[in-house]
């Protein structure tokens, strides 16, 4: 009797196990390159010429961020401060301290100090600061704990999905904008009735938030989601302009 599959079909089986392999081979190897920090780069933590510890600055001296990173509020791209920045504690404050070298030679010579970078959004991708934090996105959200960080590190993925599950859901991440610039911030530390006073409440709110004890992230953020009409865009002209 003939045989009725062609002699050829019984290379089917190892074909697709030899196929199977590589799709899982495939899979494995992109899953561990894109989507761990050695593609996100999370934890990145360059040598800085100038060792700036934002914990003593900011936790233990009470800086703001807006007295180094001054056009946050008012430009698209933030900034590093400059060297008169620095230069206006400094020329009281440990003015001999040998750490400090590379800014008083900026200082003498008017070089600005060559500052790495951290945080760089590609040029096909449009960001505004000032239009975030004058609406309730804190640093924090972007940048992680900075006011705890000795040595700044990359924080966040800052990848495109990373981006939309904020813009899908502003609720998760909006507080007030007296708080934007507090990075030890925390929901609990928002009194209801003085909220509900100068915010209001969602329109669909069942209860009345000024008697509650205590507020969510979800019921804080909603609540400035309707206030300030937020509906960041989610298509691909929002951010590739």
């Amino acid at each position: 009797m003939a045989n009725f599959f062609p002699r050829w079909t019984n290379w089917i089986p190892l074909k697709l196990v030899i196929c199977g392999i590589i799709a899982v081979c495939g899979l494995t190897a992109a899953t561990w390159y894109y989507a761990t920090p050695k593609y996100t780069k999370i934890g990145y933590e360059p040598i800085q010429p100038v060792p700036f510890p934002h914990d003593i600055h900011v936790s233990q001296l009470g800086m703001d961020c807006r007295y180094c990173h001054s056009f946050v509020e008012m430009a698209a791209q933030s900034n590093v401060p400059n060297t008169q920045t620095c230069m206006n504690c400094h020329t009281q404050v440990q003015k001999d301290n040998p750490k400090l070298e590379p800014v008083r030679a900026s200082w003498k010579t008017g070089n600005p100090v060559e500052w790495v970078w951290i945080y760089r959004t590609v040029d096909y991708v449009y960001y505004n600061h000032a239009a975030h934090v004058n609406r309730g996105i804190s640093c924090f959200s972007c940048h992680g704990p900075v006011n705890h960080m000795s040595t700044v590190y990359l924080a966040k993925p800052h990848s495109m999905a990373w981006c939309l599950d904020c813009h899908r859901h502003p609720e998760n991440f909006l507080r007030p904008d007296d708080q934007v610039f507090n990075l030890d911030w925390k929901p609990d530390d928002v009194k209801p009735a003085e909220f509900v006073a100068k915010y209001g409440q969602p329109h669909d709110a069942r209860d009345d938030f000024s008697k509650k004890k205590n507020l969510s992230q979800a019921q804080i953020g909603q609540t400035l989601k309707e206030h300030w009409n937020i509906n960041p865009p989610t298509n691909c002209q929002g951010c590739h302009r």
